[in-house]
């Protein structure tokens, strides 16, 4: 399946990409969004990060026919300030992080991500990672089950599932995604897995697990708007709550003045307001775009400007 770029013409028209500007895409996935950034730029530079080996050589491929005025590193971004240092970038012009997998992500089922396609129980956008949903799924406790599903899932039934997980692997090891699947329908009933889909919650809570995500977006954003030049603007794509929530409380922090300083005639550098917020009610996707692409509904865009 080809990958549909969520919200493009949105972070295109946000980044306000200037010809020679330094932009970093923190989740290359497919491109994308790349592409439309590295044709924006003469002199300019593009920083690429991901986890995927798959994802950057299809990437490699798409942004040579374009230019060569890029870069991608085979990393996580929460290395992102580091590994722009040891090249000597010091300060960008705009970054954007799309929190959502791509298409051929979730539509290659030997990955593991799609509880509706039957593969080896994996959900690793590192493939290098040591974890993977196998090892969650079959080794963690009861109540690590319970707490990771309701906690990254907010799932209500967690405990009941987590339970009926630890009954199943006592006879044998859970392999694969329907596996797992079966074992949620069980463990709640036909009605409740028909009409509320706890599957989709589950697997969201193991792969953000496995890929330790939203430790990893609470320990960059404060990054990234370090790397910002003046007018410089991160765009942020989420796809649900906790995501989003992490980036609304990183952004409100960074814009407002301390109350022990308002109203002060000179507020100390180190307390004044960092950014601006561009947008306070978050951007979503275009009824055009929704219908093109149903995998939007959930994005939210959050994007906010150095000051």
């Amino acid at each position: 399946m080809k990958h549909y770029s969520v919200l493009l013409n949105e972070c295109i028209d946000n980044l306000k990409i200037k010809e020679d500007g330094i932009y970093v895409d923190a989740t290359l996935g497919y491109a994308g969004h790349s592409k439309e950034i590295l044709k924006k730029l003469t002199s300019g530079k593009l920083y690429c990060f991901d986890n995927d080996e798959i994802a950057i050589e299809q990437s490699k491929k798409e942004l040579s026919k374009i230019s060569n005025n890029f870069k991608i590193y085979h990393s996580n971004f929460s290395n992102m300030k580091e590994k722009l240092l040891r090249d000597g970038v010091t300060k960008v012009d705009g970054i954007l992080f799309d929190l959502g997998f791509s298409s051929p992500q979730v539509d290659d089922a030997s990955r593991g991500f799609s509880f509706m396609r039957d593969g080896n129980l994996d959900m690793r956008m590192d493939l290098d990672n040591q974890l993977s949903a196998k090892n969650v799924v079959n080794e963690y406790s009861e109540e690590k089950l319970k707490e990771i599903f309701f906690r990254y899932g907010e799932e209500k039934t967690s405990k009941n599932i987590a339970k009926k997980i630890v009954e199943y692997r006592k006879d044998k090891e859970i392999k694969t995604t329907l596996e797992l699947v079966e074992i949620i329908k069980k463990s709640v009933g036909m009605k409740y897995f028909n009409e509320k889909h706890p599957e989709r919650n589950i697997f969201q809570a193991i792969r953000i697990e496995v890929n330790n995500e939203l430790n990893v977006l609470e320990s960059v954003l404060p990054d990234a708007i370090d790397l910002l030049n003046e007018n410089g603007r991160i765009c942020v794509i989420t796809f649900h709550s906790l995501e989003d929530r992490i980036a609304k409380r990183i952004f409100k922090e960074n814009s407002e003045i301390s109350e022990i300083f308002k109203g002060l005639p000179e507020i100390p550098k180190e307390y004044q307001a960092k950014i601006k917020l561009i947008n306070k009610k978050p951007i979503l996707a275009s009824e055009k775009e929704l219908l093109e692409n149903s995998r939007s509904k959930s994005a939210k865009l959050r994007v906010i400007e150095r000051i």
